[in-house]
């Protein structure tokens, strides 16, 4: 079977955890990262303006409008000269990202590389779809460990010569899901530089890149640009559920190389669901405003402030995304303990990893972390990581 090896769900996992436990508190969930947010006016509008294209097929390739919206949201968003990101060429609709995560292998991993099983790496602890395209495509799933130690960014690089070989496909997510690392233009550049010597395509899972803190983070699409002129080996991927906090809207996009996006859409005409017009409607109206994108990022930046100011030197504040990523010395003893005394549900971060050597629990690089989603309103957030500190050490 296929998929004999998928990894099971981590909230799975937790379910089994906390199975017979009671909470000691009222319960609050910091689990699951559920943005939730406010849906904008103009959002209902365009769903009711468009709604009798419920009657119909959309496209594949989306809307005219979308396309334009999309791409324009691209060139604007990561300074990238308009004429560069062809509405027709460069962007396509999913819906959700982890649509587009999961079956872009499909039309990309060939049978085999140098004779062998071909190789798809991802970041270890990683969000589970990866894991699952790897293996649902036939290719081998490559947990590369992101650790503190490297910055919480797989180390690609530094794999043996033999497996680089083999590698069809690399993901990476920048912010990184769970810790919130940022990959800045020297990891970029460093990682295309490897793609080229050996003949792998990019998967850049850019998702939070607008819930940010500091600075905007690096992009893929920029670094690929400046170094090649052009974005061949890569594609990026973007969220509304992220940038504009509607994750019930299920819409995203890929943009990148035309070569794969024509791939892609090809794959997606026989195999792949289409998004619906009024979705693309509501969606094309999300990419062309920034004003909500800015209030909620606004509104990102307030809760880690409150964070920061309860748990002080407990916590390292993240570059970009929602999480927090507690070093608490055994996640799954601390979610369980944080449930048990606070009524404060929290995810394991050995749930979201493998191990690296097989048996060996602490080999997980998620191991000795717990997940702490701010998606909640800030009170209760902040009534979450007041409970949380009383048994931080």
């Amino acid at each position: 079977m296929l998929l004999a090896d998928l990894p099971e769900g981590p909230f799975a996992r937790l379910a089994a955890l906390l199975n017979g436990t009671e909470p000691g508190k009222p319960p609050i969930t910091l689990a699951v990262g559920d943005p939730s947010g406010v849906v904008p006016d103009f959002v209902k509008e365009a769903l009711a303006r468009e709604a009798a294209s419920f009657g119909n097929y959309p496209m594949i390739s989306g809307t005219r409008e979308w396309r334009e919206a999309a791409a324009a949201w691209v060139a604007a968003r990561f300074d990238l000269p308009s004429e560069r990101i062809d509405p027709e060429k460069h962007v396509l609709p999913l819906n959700g990202t982890r649509d587009g995560l999961f079956s872009v292998l499909f039309p990309i991993v060939p049978r085999s590389k140098q004779g062998a099983r071909p190789i798809v790496a991802m970041p270890n602890p990683f969000y589970q779809v990866y894991a699952a395209a790897a293996l649902a495509s036939g290719a081998e799933p490559l947990y590369v460990p992101a650790l503190a130690a490297n910055g919480f960014l797989p180390d690609y690089a530094g794999l043996p010569p033999e497996i680089l070989a083999r590698v069809a496909a690399v993901y990476v997510c920048s912010p990184s899901n769970p810790e919130g690392a940022v990959a800045d233009r020297a990891y970029w550049d460093g990682l295309f530089e490897l793609a080229d010597r050996h003949d792998f395509i990019v998967l850049a899972d850019e998702c939070y890149a607008d819930i940010w803190f500091d600075a905007p983070p690096a992009c893929a699409l920029t670094a690929r640009l400046a170094q090649s002129g052009g974005f061949s080996r890569l594609l990026s991927f973007h969220s509304l559920s992220k940038r504009s906090g509607l994750p019930g809207l299920r819409s995203g996009m890929v943009a990148g190389c035309a070569d794969l996006i024509a791939r892609f859409r090809a794959f997606r005409n026989v195999a792949g669901p289409q998004v619906p017009t009024p979705i693309l409607a509501a969606s094309a109206a999300c990419w062309r405003d920034e004003a909500h994108v800015e209030a909620g990022r606004l509104a990102y930046q307030e809760k880690m402030a409150a964070a920061q100011a309860i748990l002080g030197n407990r916590m390292k504040r993240p570059g970009g995304g929602f999480f927090l990523w507690l070093d608490v010395g055994n996640g799954a003893d601390f979610a369980l303990r944080a449930w048990r005394e606070q009524g404060v549900r929290l995810l394991p971060g050995a749930y979201m990893g493998r191990e690296s050597l097989p048996g060996k629990t602490q080999s997980n690089p998620g191991f000795s972390y717990v997940r702490v989603a701010l998606v909640s309103d800030l009170s209760t957030i902040m009534t979450a990581l007041e409970r949380l500190k009383e048994i931080l050490g």
